[in-house]
């Protein structure tokens, strides 16, 4: 479940929590967990469609004595799937300026739009980072674009489970497996664009792609 406005983190916080997570041995290196967007959308504490205006390197708190930079965004928002309850326009994004912090770096001063998905801080900030969902909003599926107003966030009571290995087995009736990496060895392949798990009235979890069938790969992998 999001995070409520309550135990949101300040950027300074999630700064050092990012620093703490990179992984041994990779000092200059960004590493998140693989998700299917659906997940991004749930586990996100707003999802915007917006277009950058500008770009400027802040400092990432008010202490001389910190050295951490952030980058504000200032965007326009299009409109807004998820967030309303904690912001109702956002003006600014911010984001780490180092790149082994998961910085994400975005095209200002374009007509490119973006996916933006985040965190609200307490401070009413929206913090982004690159695990997170973002997206240029040209490289979305139609089934993404309309999921994002309707099925993503109506669903979010399953469970997306990435599968990395065979075999892959299903361990709770709200649980679909995601095998993009599996099948494509990329992240966001054919079932991220164009599948969505959704929550039946039995209470399981099943893939859906309007009126096709799942693809023979997928049936295989949940029925052995």
């Amino acid at each position: 479940m999001p995070r409520s406005p309550r135990t949101a983190p300040s950027w300074a916080l999630l700064l050092r929590l990012l620093a703490l997570l990179r992984p041994p041995g990779l000092g200059e290196a960004c590493s998140c967990a693989p998700a299917h967007p659906q997940r991004h959308v749930c586990h996100s504490a707003l999802a915007i469609r917006a277009k950058i205006s500008s770009e400027k390197v802040v400092p990432a708190s008010a202490n001389p004595a910190d050295t951490q930079k952030m980058i504000r965004y200032e965007i326009k928002q299009i409109k807004m799937f998820k967030g309303f309850e904690k912001v109702k326009d956002v003006q600014y994004i911010y984001t780490p300026f180092d790149s082994s912090l998961c910085g994400v770096k975005l095209e200002a001063n374009s007509q490119k739009q973006y996916l933006l998905t985040g965190q609200v801080l307490n401070d009413g900030k929206v913090f982004i980072h690159l695990c997170n969902y973002i997206e240029p909003w040209e490289n979305l599926s139609f089934l993404q674009r309309e999921s994002l107003n309707h099925h993503y966030l109506l669903n979010c009571g399953c469970q997306i489970t990435t599968c990395y290995t065979l075999p892959c087995t299903i361990s709770a009736r709200n649980e679909c497996l995601w095998t993009d990496w599996l099948l494509e060895r990329k992240l966001y392949g054919y079932q991220a664009q164009h599948y969505v798990c959704l929550k039946h009235v039995d209470g399981t979890c099943r893939w859906y792609q309007g009126r096709l069938p799942l693809r023979k790969e997928f049936v295989d992998i949940i029925q052995p």
